[in-house]
């Protein structure tokens, strides 16, 4: 392909935009550590210094798709009405399983929060860093008050404190659950072994929802000697 340089802002839009899609697809097929600026460059038909000419390095293409990818996961969040008719426990298991299975279901944005603070985060330039963590902030902000609109009695502080346990437990417990092909042979040698495998839906869905009741219960105790925060 011969490389034709975008002259209009709509023009270098559209190429990001096809630079980010080739790297999602990508993901797919292989897992972060394994995608290349090589493989990247071959694959959107570029050469390497003209990917660059959009975004400064490998990692600078990981992190804008890292933001695209949690900007869907909020929207079809946002989708769910509250959570009514139950307990705050309840209520609080709904939301452990709609988090879990919801992320499961986005196997790209899984792998790329797995390695968000080991890999993205690198050779990436303070400009960068600063316009990614502002994004990673104003995410939060937005799950936070998705955790208050179905657990409201969570109050802003339990909220924050359970989606930062949901997201670190999720980060932690993706690429444990993505086992070498070794490790599956191992597995299915032995049941016993196999009971070892860790799921990574029911691990996250277990975690919050422990996680929850434990905010909620500590929430109710303050509740009882005076006025919670």
């Amino acid at each position: 392909m011969t490389f034709q340089r975008a002259r209009t802002d709509e023009q270098r839009s559209q190429r990001r935009r096809q630079i980010l899609d080739t790297a999602a697809a990508l993901l797919t097929e292989m897992p972060v550590a394994k995608l290349s600026l090589n493989e990247l460059s071959r694959r959107v038909g570029l050469a390497k210094a003209n990917v660059l000419r959009y975004f400064e390095s490998r990692e600078a293409v990981l992190l804008d798709l890292l933001d695209t990818e949690i900007q869907s996961w909020l929207a079809e969040l946002q989708q769910v009405p509250a959570f009514d008719g139950s307990t705050a426990r309840e209520r609080a298991d709904l939301l452990a399983d709609l988090l879990a299975t919801s992320m499961a279901r986005r196997p790209v944005l899984c792998d790329l929060f797995s390695a968000q603070g080991t890999v993205l985060e690198h050779n990436i330039s303070t400009d960068l860093a600063v316009r990614h963590k502002h994004a990673a902030r104003r995410s939060l902000g937005s799950l936070v008050e998705l955790t208050r609109r179905h657990v409201p009695e969570l109050g802003a502080d339990g909220a924050a404190a359970l989606v930062e346990s949901t997201l670190l437990m999720a980060m932690s417990a993706w690429p444990c659950s993505r086992p070498s092909d070794a490790m599956l042979a191992a597995y299915a040698s032995d049941p016993e072994l196999a009971a070892m495998r860790l799921d990574f839906t029911d691990v996250v869905r277990r975690t919050t929802a422990i996680t929850a009741s434990g905010l909620l219960a500590r929430r109710g105790e303050r509740s009882d000697t005076g006025p919670a925060s």
